[in-house]
């Protein structure tokens, strides 16, 4: 179970670089729009912040895992290591709550713009379902390795991406 979700982070991450190369090609495809004006595309700045916002979402969780996340330690490692592992598991629960209504909500968005047939105001009356679907995944995912870190400190071990001081992996 633990490797098909680390497969699911992954994808994920692997997903949110596909959105981060369509921003740079609607931008691009802008640009070229307005240099020649036969190959205008309509909606390409509306593209573009779709696929943002896409990579934004479905970057989170693969972020957590690698632990690249930004954390403030200053109080944190000042802790005996059992008041340590407490305060970490308390904050996760905090965290799952909050990520679990972000995903809530964004599933729930999705779902009403469907019902709704939702569309965009521009001209190419893009369905917004479709672009909020990123988020709503993105959200999910970030619920689950939430979950995934909570039950690795619960059984004490170190989440992946930090190190057995629970210092995050990668500190610039």
């Amino acid at each position: 179970m633990r490797s098909l979700l680390n497969r699911l982070f992954d994808f994920t991450g692997f997903l949110a670089g596909l959105f981060m190369i369509g921003t740079l090609l609607t931008v691009l495809s802008s640009i070229l729009g307005r240099l020649m004006p036969v190959f205008e595309l309509h909606g390409a700045d509306a593209y573009a912040g779709y696929c943002m916002a896409a990579s934004a979402f479905l970057a989170l969780a693969t972020t957590l895992r690698r632990g690249e996340h930004i954390r403030v330690t200053l109080l944190i490692n000042r802790l005996s290591p059992q008041a340590h592992r407490w305060l970490d598991i308390f904050c996760h629960v905090v965290a799952i709550a909050i990520a679990g209504n972000l995903a809530w909500f964004s599933v729930r968005l999705v779902s009403q713009s469907f019902a709704f047939n939702d569309i965009s105001t521009g001209l190419d009356a893009t369905p917004l379902w479709i672009p909020q679907l990123g988020m709503a995944v993105g959200t999910v995912v970030f619920v689950l390795a939430f979950v995934v870190d909570l039950v690795d400190l619960i059984s004490g071990k170190t989440p992946v991406g930090t190190s057995a001081e629970g210092e995050p992996a990668h500190i610039e």
